[in-house]
C-alpha cells in the first residue's frame, strides 16, 4: 500500500540572520513560464549574485506592478490567454518573497476576482505576471535588474528593522 507523504513548505536560507523562514511563500507556476524562468536562471549573466527562482518570480510580480494598470493587465491575460490553456497544464511548486505575494493576495481578494467574475487562484496570478514580463522582454534582462532592486530593498528593510 502506498501512502502520500505530507508536503512541507520550502524554506530558503534567509539573507540576513534577522530574517524569518516566513519570508517566502509557496506558489505554483505553470510549466511554460517555469521553463522560461529556468532558462533565465541558467543564463551566463545571472551572476554576482545568482538569483534563484523565488527572486525571479518575485521580480516578475514587481515589474508588472510598476504599471498603474497592473490588475487590468493581469486579469486581461488570464481571461484571454491563460483561460484557453488546458486546466490540467502541469505546474511546478516554487516560492516567492512575501512582499510580492502580498500584492497578489490583494489582487486575489479584489472585486475583479469575485462573483460574477471567474475566480482565479494564486498560481494563475503568478503565472500571468511571469508571462506578461516575458511578453514585454523576452531576454529577461528586466527581471534580472528588478531582482537586484528587490534584493537591495529587502536588505535595506532588514537593516532598518535591526537598527530600529
Amino acid at each position: 500500500m502506498f501512502t502520500a507523504k505530507p508536503t512541507t513548505r520550502q524554506h530558503y536560507p534567509a539573507s540576513t540572520p534577522e530574517s524569518s523562514c516566513d519570508d517566502v511563500i509557496e506558489t505554483r507556476l505553470w510549466l511554460e513560464e517555469h521553463n522560461w524562468l529556468y532558462g533565465l536562471l541558467h543564463r551566463k549573466d545571472n551572476v554576482s549574485p545568482t538569483f534563484r527562482l523565488p527572486d525571479l518570480i518575485s521580480a516578475s510580480v514587481s515589474l508588472v506592478f510598476t504599471h498603474q494598470d497592473a490588475p487590468k493587465r493581469i486579469f486581461q491575460f488570464m481571461g484571454t490567454e491563460l483561460v484557453l490553456r488546458s486546466p490540467q497544464t502541469p505546474r511546478r511548486r516554487e516560492s516567492m518573497w512575501r512582499q510580492q505575494y502580498q500584492l497578489l493576495l490583494e489582487l486575489q481578494r479584489s472585486p475583479a476576482n469575485r462573483h460574477p467574475n471567474p475566480k482565479f487562484q494564486l498560481d494563475q496570478l503568478t503565472t500571468a505576471c511571469v508571462a506578461l514580463c516575458r511578453g514585454l522582454d523576452q531576454s529577461g534582462d528586466d527581471i534580472l535588474l528588478q531582482a537586484r532592486r528587490n534584493m537591495a530593498a529587502r536588505a535595506h528593510q532588514g537593516s532598518e528593522a535591526a537598527s530600529g
